[in-house]
């Protein structure tokens, strides 16, 4: 394999339809949402190669998952066992906030551990990608993220870490020291500069999180864009202007852009191009990763041929 591989909780994704408080929505969708196999599913879309494993319940949301994801061109690896596959609800409550419920408490996806990832599949892939989420799920899953790391790393595998901080399954004390380590072993890092700034300067997050080690840093900023240093060359890449839909999801659209074409051997400007191109076009549809682009999807966004 010499595609993406990654791994983590994937959930079944209740969403009220509209914008307002959920007790008067008058319609629901139900979908799979989880930010690795959101990444896994951009990749694929964008003509690479991809695979995620994950722990799901014998249900009807894991068996959606499996479908969803394996429909989406991802190679599926849906391990089945108890308990229950987690949930979560989302809602608009205006136009500007988006509130999310997690149902993830002893999911079947926070008992992933060590054993579950076949070492072939780490030492065989183009790039192995993991977030800051799963170490936050359980003692287990946090073992499974720094065990794949360090296996990937000593097969000299190029490993990607999203920040990815989740307020809801920790707290800034207890994420901060993890994730800083977690990015200390990673050779591309993806944050927010709030996310940055758990663990290092907030006056210069490119600088800090280079700091810890890794060559690629990527700094995404939504709307005004994403600063970075590759290769000890700085970049600085502005926001594409779109009408905002849904605006959950683009984080992983962009990382997804910018690791297909990494995959592809782009050069780093096309990357963080295609990345914001990605992350620009996921907010103009609904969704964590049913809306994901295409590569003549994202070229009519921006008039450009960007097929790699």
């Amino acid at each position: 394999m010499t595609g993406l591989f990654t791994f983590g909780e994937t959930m079944g994704l209740i969403a009220a339809d509209g914008i307002g408080p959920v007790a008067y929505a008058k319609s629901f969708s139900f979908g799979v949402g989880g930010a690795e196999s959101n990444v896994a599913v951009g990749v694929a879309r964008l003509g690479g190669s991809a695979t995620w494993l994950g722990r799901v319940g014998p249900d009807a949301t894991g068996d959606l998952i499996a479908q969803r994801l394996t429909a989406a061109g991802v190679h599926t690896m849906a391990l089945v066992g108890p308990p229950f596959t987690g949930l979560m609800v989302r809602y608009r409550r205006s136009g500007e906030f988006t509130h999310v419920d997690y149902h993830r408490a002893g999911s079947a996806g926070s008992r992933l551990t060590p054993a579950d990832i076949p070492a072939a599949l780490l030492t065989g892939a183009g790039i192995v990608h993991v977030t800051g989420i799963t170490p936050a799920l359980s003692e287990g899953a946090r073992a499974a993220v720094f065990q794949s790391v360090e296996t990937a790393r000593s097969a000299g595998v190029p490993v990607s870490v999203d920040v990815n901080y989740r307020s809801k399954l920790w707290s800034r004390y207890d994420a901060a020291p993890v994730l800083r380590d977690l990015v200390s072993r990673a050779d591309i890092v993806f944050a927010s500069p709030e996310e940055a700034s758990l663990f290092v300067d907030p006056g210069d997050p490119v600088a800090g999180l280079a700091k810890l080690g890794p060559s690629e840093v990527i700094v995404k900023d939504g709307a005004r864009g994403c600063q970075a240093l590759i290769g000890g060359v700085s970049f600085v890449v502005p926001a594409l202007p779109v009408a905002v839909v849904d605006p959950v999801g683009a984080g992983d659209a962009f990382v997804a852009g910018y690791l297909a074409d990494r995959l592809a051997g782009a050069e780093p400007l096309a990357r963080l191009t295609t990345a914001i191109a990605a992350g620009a076009f996921a907010v103009t549809v609904p969704g964590d990763c049913e809306g994901l682009p295409d590569r003549d999807e994202l070229g009519a966004l921006t008039g450009d041929d960007i097929r790699r």
